[in-house]
């Protein structure tokens, strides 16, 4: 999983009929202290994230288990946590 922080949204009224109904968002990678720390990249929101917030992102082919077991959608990242705190040593 990767630590992210949603940075902007995207709005297709014509896609793949799978996306119909989920949030598209922008997300960039971010540091244990919340930098931003690499290229943005597009995720399939699950859990109801904004822009603004520091979530979870899970990559690859099974990302669209996020969305349940036996669906079948076309993507490679997925948003699956909304992160309330992150402690460090």
């Amino acid at each position: 999983m990767i630590l992210a922080k949603v940075v902007g949204k995207i709005v297709a009224t014509t896609k793949s009929e799978g996306l119909n109904g989920k949030k598209i968002l922008i997300v960039a990678p971010i540091d244990m202290d919340g930098n931003i720390s690499g290229k943005e990249f597009v995720s399939l929101d699950s859990v109801g994230a904004g822009i603004g917030d520091e979530i979870l992102v899970t990559e690859g082919s099974v990302s669209r288990y996020a969305f349940g077991e036996k669906i079948n959608i076309p993507i490679d990242s997925a948003i699956v946590a909304i992160i309330d705190v992150i402690e460090k040593n």
